[in-house]
């Protein structure tokens, strides 16, 4: 899928969670839901750090085209390195390394683990990071007829902000876990989340997955997961654009509403 529909069920897929949360009685501090819906929605994005061509190739100038040019050869060096005899040849890293779930699962641990270390510098790092991701894939069309200094600086003073509301006494920044140093632990939750909802967008198209290596299927590693190839489309086509933007933005709103209890 393209940015502006991975970013938009990054988005929904965390107002979900607030849904079952609020059900499961853990119910989010509304901080907590803006938040992690906007981190979410940048962490959508990033996956496809392996992608020169990709939105977030652009979101920080040099540094993230010089980062998508490191990872796309990390990911192409650990393809050749764990490839089985079924897998196919290529010539990049994309919708490798970073289009699992172990590298979902390391990419959030590590920020909760830095948001716990690093105290408020780190978060504010994590939350800018995010939010200039959001924007770039929440309002894309906006941003590109932008300046990056202006989105940055939207970032950046988003994040200060939004770290000032969570700090305040019940706003959230010890949601979930609770106990003396673990405030902002659950800020890994949404990258976790946010990676895992775009590997399930990438599933839905022509091309698939590799979601579980490396877990190996059949002769493959590098199993390209999705459904049957008849109900698979192509990144950008009538159906994302017509029919999933549109239904994410109506389950996000229906599990925000349920997750603040108006519903």
């Amino acid at each position: 899928m393209m940015g502006p529909a991975h970013s938009l069920s990054g988005a929904a897929a965390w107002l979900g969670v607030g849904a079952a949360a609020a059900a499961a009685g853990h119910t989010m501090p509304w901080p907590v839901l803006v938040v992690g819906a906007l981190i979410c929605a940048g962490a959508a994005l990033a996956p496809d750090l392996d992608h020169k061509s990709a939105t977030i190739s652009r979101a920080f100038g040099p540094v993230s085209k010089a980062l998508c040019e490191i990872v796309d050869k990390l990911s192409y060096a650990v393809y050749k390195a764990t490839k089985s005899a079924g897998d196919p040849r290529r010539t990049g890293g994309h919708r490798t390394l970073t289009h699992t779930w172990l590298w979902a699962v390391l990419i959030g641990g590590g920020c909760s683990v830095a948001a716990i270390t690093g105290g408020r510098w780190a978060v504010l790092v994590i939350l800018f990071v995010h939010l200039v991701l959001a924007v770039e894939g929440l309002l894309w069309r906006a941003a590109r007829v932008s300046s990056d200094v202006l989105v940055w600086l939207l970032g950046a003073t988003s994040a200060w902000i939004l770290a000032g509301v969570l700090d305040k006494p019940g706003h959230g920044a010890d949601w979930l876990f609770d106990a003396p140093g673990q405030e902002y632990l659950w800020l890994g939750l949404p990258i976790v989340l946010g990676a895992l909802v775009h590997d399930i967008g990438d599933a839905l198209t022509v091309s698939g997955c590799p979601i579980l290596w490396p877990i190996p299927i059949g002769r493959k590693r590098w199993y390209p997961i999705g459904p049957p190839k008849a109900m698979r489309f192509r990144a950008g086509s009538w159906v994302e654009m017509k029919v999933l933007m549109p239904a994410f933005m109506v389950l996000g709103g229906v599990g925000g509403a349920a997750a603040l209890n108006y519903i």
